[in-house]
Parts: C-alpha cells; structure tokens; sequence
C-alpha cells in the first residue's frame, strides 16, 4: 500500500515587479512511498524538496497535482493527527523550557497530564538531549539542541508517517549517528519515514528507495543498489595494483585502448572499458613490476547520480 501518493505536483511562485512572472519550483513530480519503509528525498538547495514537503504537510498549496497520505487528500485536517513533522528550520517559542514544549505539544493531542509529563521525558530521552537541559530555556539552546527538540516534537502523536526536513541539521557527527539509530528504530516499530536531506551518507546508511530531484523535476526513483546498477559505467573495470611507478604503467597502459591510469597512496588504478581487456592490462602491469590487488566493476555512487546532468525545471512566464 502507498502511505504517501503524489501525482503531478506542480508549484509556481509569483515574481518580479507586480508579480507579473512566475518560477517553477516543482514540474510535475509524481512519486509513491510505501508502508513501513524510509524513503530519501534527495536534491541540492533549491531542488524544490521543502516545497513538496510544505504541500504534504497542508502548509502551501500547489498550482497543480494532488498529493495523498494514508489514502487521504492533505487536504483533509483529520489525517495530520496522525503525522509528525519537523521542519528544515524549526521555531519554537523560546521562553519555554524544551520540558514545556513537549508537555505542551502532548496536551494538544490529549495526554492527560500524568501521561503528557511521562511521554515527554520519555521523547527527550529518546533524542538524547541532556537531561540537564531538560528545563533550560530554549532561547538559550544551541541549533543542534533544538533540532533533537525539534526531532521529539515531531514523535509526541506517536505517528504513522513521519516526514522531516533536513532532520541532521546543525548536528555534530555524534548527533548524526544518534538520531540515524532513531529513525531506524521507527521503521522496525513499522512507521513510515519520508526525509529530505542532501547529506549523501546519511541516505546511504538509512533510506531503502529515494529519489533525486533536480531543478522541480525527478530524475531519479528506486532502490540504491538498482539505480547504481542502472547508471554503471557501461561495463567498465577497476583493476587496483601497487608495488610499479605510475608513469611507467601510463605508458605501457597506451597499448591498451581507452585503459587510464591514476596513482593512488599505495599504488595506481587502472580502468579498463570491458572484461576483456583485463587480462591484458594486467599482463602490461606486470611487466612493469605491479602486483594485483583487486579488480572489479566500476560503480557510480550515489554522489555521482546527485550531481549527473538531469532534466532542469522551466520557467514559466
């Protein structure tokens, strides 16, 4: 089942003078989130991802397109009961403590108060802020402190969708991996996550399908290791040596067409265009004294998929 459908989500911005122009942030982006599953929604600043997000979440509406969550129109209020939200740069009212936030946020969802003050020490825990700063002010609190708060907030209905906005934000490489644990954790207890990012290794660690938006428009959808095997570089293979001079293997490599060589710390890699010139490659390489590391297929990471030429959104008059 999708827990999130999206169909031809379309958002223009009114702009320059009376407003007589409009920029395209989304171009007909149609995506599917399934059940229980982490899905990464990826793209550089400006590629439209909090835009979506904003349209999900009932906070702007689109041009054109319908987007559904839990079989619902976001339209429909009664449905955001049973999502959670954290915003790319959340604000909270500072003069609170991050204790009174979320006993705040527990009572507008019913908590009974016996239940809200539990419930809120137990979401504090949950995202590891220190139980000193429990009752500080958040004024007082530093971005990365206020992101777990923000983090918390977001789990206080105890949702079946979650959707976050750059969730690792202003946190340190401790923070990061704490709250990767976290939202792995919600999907073993079969919450759906939908979280936009464009820290590249936290999608790699968490997400099991994501999708790549460029310039408004997908240019990416599916599964790590299906998009990395549909975007290999047409066969083409790595052989890693050590123990010969670089320069010595660049020319002796010439014999082989299309091979190139560059040095690494320990030795050299060559690439090679197909399987079938491995054997010669290696036999050049040995004759200049190299000795065989490894060998294998030439993969595109998924930092190559991100930044690749794609589809650019347009700009409509």
């Amino acid at each position: 089942m999708s827990v999130i459908e999206i169909t031809g989500l379309t958002k223009d911005y009114p702009t320059g003078f009376l407003h007589l122009k409009r920029v395209r942030a989304l171009d007909g982006l149609s995506l599917a989130v399934e059940a229980g599953e982490i899905f990464g929604f990826l793209g550089g600043n400006g590629a439209g991802k909090t835009t979506a997000i904003k349209i999900l979440m009932r906070l702007m509406t689109p041009t054109s397109g319908r987007a559904r969550i839990l079989g619902h129109d976001v339209a429909d209020v009664a449905v955001h009961a049973r999502l959670g939200y954290l915003p790319e740069q959340p604000y909270f009212y500072d003069y609170l403590t991050a204790r009174e936030l979320l006993e705040y946020c527990a009572e507008l969802f019913g908590y009974r108060p016996t239940a809200r003050r539990a419930r809120a020490a137990d979401l504090l825990r949950r995202v590891h802020l220190d139980e000193a700063a429990w009752d500080r002010q958040l004024r007082k609190f530093s971005k990365g402190m206020l992101q777990r708060v923000g983090l918390a907030q977001a789990l206080v209905n105890d949702p079946e969708v979650v959707l976050l906005d750059e969730p690792m934000s202003g946190l340190d490489p401790i923070g990061r991996r704490q709250v990767r644990d976290l939202i792995a954790g919600l999907r073993a207890a079969g919450v759906t996550v939908f979280f936009s990012s464009h820290i590249i290794a936290d999608i790699e660690v968490l997400c099991d399908r994501v999708a790549i938006l460029r310039g408004g428009r997908l240019a990416h959808v599916g599964r790590l290791d299906e998009l990395r095997q549909r975007m290999d570089s047409a066969g083409r293979l790595e052989i890693t040596v050590i123990g010969a001079p670089v320069p010595a293997l660049a020319d002796a490599l010439r014999k082989v067409d299309g091979a190139r060589v560059a040095g690494t710390p320990a030795g050299a890699r060559i690439d090679v265009p197909s399987e079938r010139d491995v054997d010669a490659a290696l036999a050049l390489a040995r004759g200049c004294g190299a000795r065989l590391v490894a060998v294998q297929p030439i993969r595109q990471s998924l930092e190559d998929l991100f930044v690749g030429d794609g589809p650019r959104a347009q700009h409509a008059d």
